[in-house]
């Protein structure tokens, strides 16, 4: 089993959430220190970054390693890649985070300072 962090479509009443519906743990926040990021408006990216404040709300799951192989990871976009991060109580975990050399694009829209995915949404006037 591995712990996963997940701020995007997984999380509860996302198009994705069914595939990990049974492995929920529950809501959780990053520690402080990670930016976020649209990636195409079609799921967040988030970046750890040690000078940075904000801390990220998503949700915990708990994933036989052979699900997040199989069910999980084929389906993320090619902008991310599994890291590790930090929880607000200091836990690591597993979380896809935007995969190195992205940022230098410069193409993702960054949206740290809605705190989280969902709060996003909402200013499209969607909620997945």
């Amino acid at each position: 089993m591995a712990l996963i962090f997940f701020n995007g479509q997984a999380m509860t009443g996302g198009p994705f959430h069914p595939l990990v519906a049974e492995y929920l743990v529950g809501p959780v926040r990053t520690a402080p220190g990670h930016r976020f990021f649209s990636v195409r408006d079609v799921c967040p990216g988030l970046l750890p970054d040690p000078g940075g404040s904000a801390a990220i709300e998503g949700e915990l799951y708990d994933l036989p390693l052979e699900h997040l192989r199989d069910a999980v990871l084929p389906g993320e976009p090619p902008e991310l890649e599994l890291g590790v991060i930090a929880l607000s109580d200091g836990t690591p975990c597993l979380s896809m985070v935007l995969r190195r050399g992205e940022l230098e694009r410069g193409v993702h829209r960054e949206i740290t300072g809605h705190g989280g995915w969902r709060a996003y949404l909402a200013t499209l006037g969607r909620t997945a």
